[in-house]
């Protein structure tokens, strides 16, 4: 089932979680090492990258859900977007919720374990999104193959590189 929201063939929606998912998790680290060192200068480094990630998973959410309204209704992926989705705004909620006590001035243990069990949620949300895509097919080009030629070619991905190959010769 091809995604709705694509950018050179390919969905955007995966192409942009990568940027919140790593900036919100290296916020984390960061506030490990802050923790570990005393020094507030990683502090500050945490906070941008909250803020950084919570605008990116914005972004990555508007594609999400224009993909998801392309998921057929009463389908096992269906219901699993909607895990996926709901899981997602609870876990940018919680990073959101992390991100305002920093604005207050609070760098404690508070926004932190509200950070951990964020990130912790986001591996759960992850796993589901790989689920949709890897083994419900979500976001995948219909006859996707292991000889499939370039999302650039403008050809369906049920052709084949090889079987081009060999009409040439």
């Amino acid at each position: 089932m091809q995604g709705k929201a694509k950018l050179l063939g390919h969905p955007i929606h995966q192409m942009l979680i990568v940027f919140p998912l790593g900036l919100l998790a290296t916020s984390l680290v960061f506030d490990i090492v802050r923790l570990a060192t005393g020094n507030p200068f990683w502090a500050q480094i945490s906070y941008y990258m909250l803020l950084s990630g919570l605008i990116g998973g914005g972004l990555a959410a508007i594609t999400g859900v224009i993909d998801f309204l392309s998921i057929p209704k009463y389908t096992r992926a269906r219901t699993i977007g909607i895990v996926h989705g709901l899981g997602n705004v609870g876990v940018m909620t919680l990073f959101l919720v992390s991100f305002i006590m920093r604005n207050n001035g609070e760098h404690g243990g508070v926004p932190i374990g509200l950070s951990v069990i964020a990130a912790l949620g986001a591996l759960v949300t992850g796993w589901l999104g790989g689920e949709l895509v890897d083994r419900l097919g979500v976001g995948v080009d219909v006859g996707a193959h292991l000889d499939s030629p370039s999302s650039l070619s403008n050809r369906p991905a049920t052709d084949s590189v090889r079987d081009r190959a060999t009409v040439r010769s």
